[in-house]
């Protein structure tokens, strides 16, 4: 069973940095997935933030390009997601989540696993 333990959401003035991190256990080398980040904001649809394959292919959403960056280590399943600039309507609740690829499911692919979310809260 794969798991998603995330952690690093708070509270930060706008133009300030955080850093979410996501643990990822019960993986194994057959697996062909993607490790991510979804968001949810109040009142909005949940969205896609970014995303790292295996092999390193990437995926950002045009909101957060140039000020997030994904990386991931593989030797212990980690994925970080480095968070610049913040605004206030990057307000939202992070979600870590493992996907498989699925065409049919862009950008990121079909998400079989959710993280309990953390939040991160953007002040003006």
């Amino acid at each position: 069973e794969v798991q998603l333990v995330e952690s690093g959401g708070g509270l930060v003035q706008a133009g300030g940095s955080l850093r979410l991190s996501c643990a990822a256990s019960g993986l194994t080398s057959d697996d062909d997935y993607a490790i991510g980040w979804f968001r949810q904001a109040p009142g909005k649809e949940r969205e896609a933030v970014s995303c790292i394959s295996e092999s390193g292919n990437l995926y950002s959403a045009d909101s957060v390009k140039g000020r997030f960056t994904i990386s991931r280590v593989n030797a212990n399943n980690t994925v970080y997601l480095q968070m610049k600039n913040l605004k206030p309507e990057d307000t939202a609740v992070y979600y870590c989540v493992q996907t498989v690829p699925d065409l049919a499911s862009p950008p990121c692919g079909y998400v079989e696993v959710w993280g309990q979310g953390t939040l991160v809260t953007v002040s003006s």
